[in-house]
């Protein structure tokens, strides 16, 4: 009769072990970026559609919301079941990804879609955008997979209709304000983000919520000045995080550039989206560490954090700069 001794019982567990080490590390791979104009060319071949106003940017918000579905692994941030269900890196990139692709529905569905305020919402952006806003970590009843999956199907919809001559109901407005609104939520974003970073490093700050308004107010007591600094336990997670909102901005402004070039040509402010994704280019570089490190500003070890908030400030500054071209240039 075959027995488990002690030696056995450790052998097998090793195994297991490595095992399910492999697996985490092929599943943290993070996705290759894709030039959105050859994908929204496939799109439109594989599907007979004419390509027009409108494409680019709802094959791109497909796209990263199918890529955190697809990728190697799956989608793991609600996982239960190990190796994912002790991983951290990738379902954190999993939630900045995540947050750009809810901040792009939302303006689709109240904007880009819409020619006025008074206008009628978009049946299925009106479906999509919901969706994407599920818990992320939910598992059953529903499961976010398949909300978001749900979500990406009434896209495609979306994007049928958009590319059909004969549907006047399917709309997609590429004016400037319609952009503006678009690139605040990201600014929110990723300036929030920068903070996030550049706490990893614990610092005093002065409180200037009420700076510059005469009369303003506030609900409650603030102090005058605090120490911010982010948990060691969560400093690996918002690095990864910010790749992962950087990687989907990625795309949706390359899908920018072409819904939205007669607006920027007007603007000339084509040549700033381009510096945008350059800034954002360098959030994707290879992390060679084999771990997050989190040495001081000026130290003997690298601070990845800092880094990345560096790169995350300039893509901010440069979307700022894109900004002012619309509303005042």
């Amino acid at each position: 009769m075959f027995q488990l001794t002690g030696r056995k019982l450790a052998i097998i567990f090793f195994i297991l072990f490595i095992i399910n080490y492999v697996i985490a590390v092929i599943w943290s791979s993070e996705p290759d970026r894709v030039d959105i104009k050859n994908y929204m060319t496939e799109q439109a071949a594989a599907n007979d559609e004419q390509i027009v106003t409108g494409y680019a940017t709802t094959s791109a918000l497909m796209l990263v919301a199918e890529t955190l579905l697809n990728k190697p692994g799956g989608y793991l941030s609600n996982d239960k079941m190990p190796p994912s269900v002790f991983m951290d890196n990738m379902p954190s990139w999993e939630l900045g990804a995540l947050n750009q692709v809810r901040d792009l529905s939302l303006i689709m569905r109240k904007d880009f879609s819409r020619s006025q305020s008074q206008s009628v919402e978009h049946p299925q952006l009106k479906i999509a955008q919901p969706k994407f806003n599920i818990d992320n970590t939910s598992w059953q009843l529903p499961s976010a997979e398949r909300e978001y999956q749900d979500a990406i199907d009434a896209l495609k919809i979306y994007r049928s209709e958009l590319a059909n001559p004969t549907d006047p109901n399917a709309q997609f407005y590429a004016r400037a304000d319609n952009l503006v609104n678009w690139l605040n939520e990201v600014q929110s974003r990723l300036g929030s983000m920068s903070q996030k970073l550049s706490a990893s490093v614990g610092r005093t700050r002065l409180n200037t919520n009420l700076a510059g308004e005469e009369g303003a107010a506030q609900s409650t007591f603030s102090p005058s000045q605090s120490l911010v600094k982010t948990s060691w336990w969560e400093i690996d997670d918002v690095f990864y995080e910010a790749r992962g909102e950087a990687w989907a901005l990625l795309h949706f402004f390359q899908a920018i550039e072409i819904d939205f070039k007669g607006v920027l040509e007007k603007k000339n402010a084509t040549v700033a989206v381009r510096q945008i994704v350059r800034e954002l280019e360098a959030t994707q570089e290879t992390v060679w560490s084999p771990m997050v490190l989190n040495g001081t500003g000026f130290g003997l070890v690298a601070n990845h954090s800092l880094v990345m908030a560096n790169y995350v400030s300039r893509a901010n500054a440069a979307i700022i700069n894109l900004n002012n071209l619309l509303t005042k240039g």
